[in-house]
């Protein structure tokens, strides 16, 4: 059996998809979070400087959407063919498009416009890619992509309080679909128990 060895700051954000998905396959793996005073010293020997960064079996690999597809393999998450393995891939790199429109106000430093920004992106490109997201799960049924579950799925649900916290409102009250498909994941027993037991954190 492999061993995991998971690094991230005291957050759920990127490092939760793979904390999903671990948890779906059942792994166990040590979940190393340290404090952002500790990063300084961290950084230097992470690839890139960044994290998360997964250890499998003393390996060191990096990049959160790269390690959750991998991971997706593992467990079978992948579509039944290239096509399907690109719907999901397409509706994740979507996700990825939809949270950097986030991320532009939330950590822009000048309030005055971090304020503009915010209202901008709630006027337009908020609300358009959620009533897209929430089309895409009514067409397949409550998941992302082929009407199944997929590693898309596990990483959608597993973000979402990263952007619900940034967003200020939850999306999931509002759209009934991606609400379905948030409930697809969180009722899978293995994400249940995982929800019940991590640690508390506010992103």
């Amino acid at each position: 059996m492999p061993t995991y060895k998971l690094t991230y700051f005291p957050v759920k954000a990127l490092a939760e998809p793979i904390r999903f998905l671990l948890s779906y396959l059942e792994e166990n793996f040590e979940d190393y979070r340290f404090e952002r005073e500790q990063w300084p010293n961290i950084k230097p020997n992470m690839p890139f400087g960044k994290v998360p960064v997964l250890e499998i079996d003393g390996k060191v690999v990096h990049q959160s959407t790269a390690i959750s597809r991998y991971l997706g393999k593992q467990a079978k998450l992948v579509g039944k063919d290239d096509w399907e393995a690109l719907q999901i891939d397409i509706a994740v790199d979507t996700l990825h498009d939809f949270r950097q429109v986030v991320a532009n106000y939330w950590y822009e430093p000048d309030e005055a416009l971090k304020s503009k920004k915010k209202e901008e992106a709630l006027a337009g490109p908020v609300p358009f890619y959620l009533e897209k997201f929430d089309q895409l799960a009514k067409e397949n049924n409550g998941y992302l992509a082929n009407g199944a579950l997929s590693w898309g799925d596990l990483y959608f649900v597993a973000v979402s309080d990263y952007l619900i916290r940034m967003l200020g409102s939850d999306y999931f009250e509002k759209y009934e679909n991606l609400r379905r498909l948030r409930d697809n994941v969180v009722n899978i027993p293995s994400i249940k128990k995982w929800i019940e037991t991590r640690p508390e954190s506010e992103l």
